[in-house]
């Protein structure tokens, strides 16, 4: 169970996003607590959860990837004590998978496929990280999906 509150306000602000379709007020809960955790000074939990988030509520796909890079760069600086402490049951390295879906899903839109499929490849090292949860299986899904887009088979 999650007990940092900043990640807590950041999960209310997904579930903002996710659930209720509210995009622009998602994108103003995390830009007011990129404010209140003091932007790059803040905790590297934190920028990287709400960086992480951040991505998704985007509308240009550079700003998109300007904060993924962002929470792929915080995520080198955790430590798994620092995330149970937070309250965040998966290890530092069941964060990855994501953080590198994401980022090959923003270089693919870019055009950048050689460092889309370089992203593609870290996030299929790093799965095994993951046990096999409905998250887990989100996460295996975009990897197949994103496969497919970047390897499309020769017909």
């Amino acid at each position: 169970m999650i007990t940092d509150p900043i990640v807590t306000r950041i999960g209310h602000g997904v579930e903002l996003h996710h659930h209720r379709g509210q995009r622009d007020a998602a994108r103003d809960l995390f830009a007011q607590v990129w404010d209140d955790i003091g932007g790059e000074q803040g905790d590297p939990l934190h920028i990287c959860v709400l960086a992480h988030a951040m991505a998704d509520v985007q509308d240009d796909v550079r700003q998109e990837l300007m904060w993924d890079l962002r929470a792929l760069a915080a995520a080198g600086l955790l430590t798994d004590e620092r995330v149970a402490r937070a309250g965040v049951a998966l290890p530092v390295a069941g964060l990855y998978p994501s953080l590198h879906l994401n980022l090959s899903e923003c270089y693919r839109k870019l055009g950048d496929l050689e460092n889309a499929r370089e992203h593609l490849r870290r996030a299929q090292a790093t799965i095994g990280a993951l046990g096999d949860d409905g998250y887990a299986q989100l996460i295996k899904s975009g990897l197949e999906r994103l496969t497919a887009q970047l390897d499309p088979p020769i017909t």
